[in-house]
């Protein structure tokens, strides 16, 4: 009986296909904890500059992503660069935000808010 802490031993060729595979599924691995990572320092950006309770923050940002053919991170990179790097949001994610924070609060006319 073998246990899960005992190697099996692979032909020489299979080990290479083996690496390879653990090597791409690691390199998915740490862009989805990266992502993952941005994607909660933008919702921590609505929550703080928009008064948004944090479930609240992902739908603002889920739909964003979803009207403008973005990707989800890709959008909160954009939060970001606006919150820590002031530089202006996309013109198509400006407007879907605006909408998605109207939707979702009615702390949108803060002066402070993206825009």
């Amino acid at each position: 009986m073998t246990t899960s802490r005992e190697q099996r031993s692979l032909p020489a060729d299979g080990r290479d296909d083996v690496v390879a595979r653990l090597e791409r599924e690691i390199a998915q691995l740490r862009k989805a904890v990266d992502s993952h990572a941005t994607v909660d320092q933008a919702i921590g950006v609505l929550v703080a500059v928009c008064r948004l309770a944090p479930a609240a923050g992902f739908e603002v940002l889920r739909e964003v992503s979803q009207r403008t053919n973005i990707k989800l991170y890709t959008v909160a990179d954009a939060v970001l660069d606006w919150a820590l790097k002031q530089k202006p949001l996309p013109v198509d994610v400006d407007r879907d935000l605006q909408a998605a924070l109207r939707r979702h609060s009615h702390a949108v006319d803060d002066p402070d808010q993206p825009g």
